[in-house]
């Protein structure tokens, strides 16, 4: 039996004038068909902008088709006297949690879908308890989400869809803000409630691991479906997932880069056990000679720090029953030209120690120095140190708000009171930097997601800050996005020597752009260190809620299986490297 149904829809998006005549249309549906059986684990991939989410607000009729039609256990989803029937059938997670808290505590929002579809109190107990637990947040029950982080206020909305205990839940990006054990948590959550509960569930995700847990992957471009297979054979078309902005599971890379190299191993791996027993099955030619520890970049030795913090503490609410230390004696030294990755469980100060670095807190205690300056000495002009540490927030785009991506990038130096002509020239430069000169006219509200990010970097990079710090810049982007984004900070710290600090709970993403990493847990300092002895602390890192890269994991099941090919492997490239070297001897 198919749960949802979908015949040839089409939708277009609108846009009219006061008086209610078409101004504009967009057409972000073309003819999609589509079943999802009952019991089904669906994943749905697909660049920004491909119409993932538009398809998904009509499982629970939260848009109507503009042409065709789309049932719900049989019912239409356009006849609104069967909304509640069909929003009771199918429960929906956004991607950004804000959009469904209502309530001033965390219980009482989890109750709030239960109590509306008038079950009685004492069950309504019952399934707020299950569900909070089911998401590791029930010792916050009595917290205010507001004083919840991003990733979990997230848990707090599935908490909520689950308190419903809807046939199908519908999941828009629902581990974007995560860290890695949250994601493993809400992925573990979402295969229970899969296997063992019977429900449906639709996910869109641009974690190609997650989706490799389904039992089926639909890949959608430009409004169309292009791609509904199981997971092994829909990652196996390497190629044309990237010609659509999209890429594969790490292992499934590796495996590719193998057999361009003559390795005789299947397309189809997906996951880091599988394949390293593939790779452990394969003759071996060659030897492998581990390279000698690789030293830092030569330039951030024997530098002065230019972001110093000593015994920095932060405590929210102090006084009240809700006071939360947030920060912990955390005393550490940047130097200059470093690009720094910070990482850490979801909660565990990442966000609030950056925030300190430019001033946007005060420390309770503690001092924070910005190139050997105490920032709250004062002599001190606070505003003089925003100038020179830029702090780039999540969600960057919701800071836009001039009427040109020229004018907005202008906003910062103008308010330096630099020069018509200095500025002009900071507002060419920094869209050099991003890439997005050609887009200096329009409007940053008709532009991607993708670009709107680069508008809103590029407006930090104009101001010429000595550090440039980023909280998620490529969160909720897809593969291609993420990318770019990250391509072009790099690129910049690269070409300017400015000290970068990147904070992400993509492990991928740090191996691969920075060179030391700052480890957050539950309020202090966990660990400073280069990159590669950072990550080869797995266990470690695992304890406490963080993880490493899928490659990584690869190679330590290989190493217990007899291969070593090195405690350094977070990068495809170089784990074919070394590979290439001792199947077929290869070596450079």
């Amino acid at each position: 039996m198919n749960i949802i149904e979908v015949e040839g829809l089409s939708f277009d998006y609108v846009t009219r004038d006061e008086e209610g005549n078409e101004i504009e249309r967009n057409s972000v549906l073309k003819g999609i068909d589509l079943t999802v059986p009952e019991g089904q684990f669906l994943a749905v991939l697909g660049h920004n902008g491909c119409g993932k989410s538009t398809l998904a607000k009509h499982f629970n009729a939260i848009l109507t088709p503009t042409e065709g039609r789309v049932l719900v256990d049989g019912i239409d989803t356009a006849d609104e006297e069967r909304l509640f029937d069909v929003r009771q059938t199918v429960g929906m997670v956004f991607q950004n949690p804000d959009n469904q808290l209502v309530a001033t505590i965390v219980e009482e929002d989890v109750a709030f879908a239960p109590e509306n579809l008038g079950v009685p109190p004492a069950e309504i107990r019952e399934r707020v308890d299950y569900a909070l637990k089911q998401v590791d947040m029930y010792e916050f029950r009595e917290h205010a989400p507001h004083q919840l982080s991003g990733g979990q206020k997230q848990r707090v909305a599935i908490a909520g869809v689950i308190a419903m205990q809807p046939r199908c839940i519908v999941m828009d990006e629902p581990t974007a803000m995560l860290d890695p054990k949250g994601r493993r948590e809400v992925m573990k959550t979402i295969k229970h409630l899969n296997k063992d509960k019977g429900i449906t569930v639709v996910l869109i995700t641009h974690y190609m691991d997650e989706a490799a847990q389904a039992d089926r992957v639909v890949v959608m471009d430009k409004g169309r479906i292009i791609m509904d297979d199981v997971p092994r054979k829909v990652f196996s078309r390497e190629e044309e997932l990237e010609a659509v902005g999209l890429d594969v599971p790490q292992v499934t890379e590796l495996a590719n880069k193998l057999r361009k190299g003559g390795v005789d191993i299947s397309a189809e791996l997906i996951f880091e056990q599988e394949c390293a027993e593939a790779i452990a099955a394969l003759p071996k030619k060659g030897e492998l000679r581990l390279p000698q520890r690789v030293e830092l970049d030569e330039r951030v030795k024997d530098v002065d720090g230019i972001i110093e913090t000593k015994g920095l503490t932060y405590k929210y609410s102090v006084g009240t029953p809700f006071e939360k230390t947030a920060v912990d004696h955390v005393s550490l030294s940047i130097k200059k030209g470093e690009f720094v990755g910070i990482i850490g469980h979801t909660g565990s100060g990442k966000s609030t120690l950056i925030q300190h670095l430019n001033g946007l807190i005060k420390p309770t205690s503690g001092e924070v120095f910005a190139d050997g300056i105490n920032i709250w000495d004062k002599k001190v002009n606070i505003r003089d140190i925003r100038f020179k540490v830029g702090i780039v927030f999540q969600y960057s785009e919701h800071q836009l708000f001039e009427e040109t991506v020229a004018k907005d990038i202008a906003y910062g130096p103008k308010n330096m009171g630099l020069s018509d002509e200095e500025t002009e020239a900071r507002v060419k430069s920094a869209a050099e930097s991003m890439g997005i000169t050609h887009l200096l006219d329009r409007s940053p509200f008709e532009l991607s997601g993708g670009q709107q990010r680069r508008v809103a970097l590029a407006g930090v990079l104009a101001m010429d800050p000595q550090v440039l710090i980023l909280d998620e810049p490529a969160a909720g982007l897809d593969p291609k996005g993420r990318d770019k984004i990250l391509g072009q900070i790099k690129h910049y710290h690269e070409q300017s020597g400015k000290t970068i600090l990147l904070v992400s709970h993509s492990m991928e993403d740090i191996v691969k752009y920075a060179t030391k990493v700052l480890v957050m847990n539950k309020a202090k300092l966990f660990c400073y260190d280069d990159t590669d002895s950072v990550f080869q602390r797995t266990d470690e890192l695992a304890k406490i809620g963080l993880d490493v890269p899928q490659i990584t994991r690869m190679s330590h099941i290989l190493k217990e299986m007899g291969t070593d090919i090195g405690n350094d492997i977070y990068t495809t490239d170089r784990a074919a490297e070394r590979l290439l070297a001792l199947i077929k001897g290869q070596n450079k």
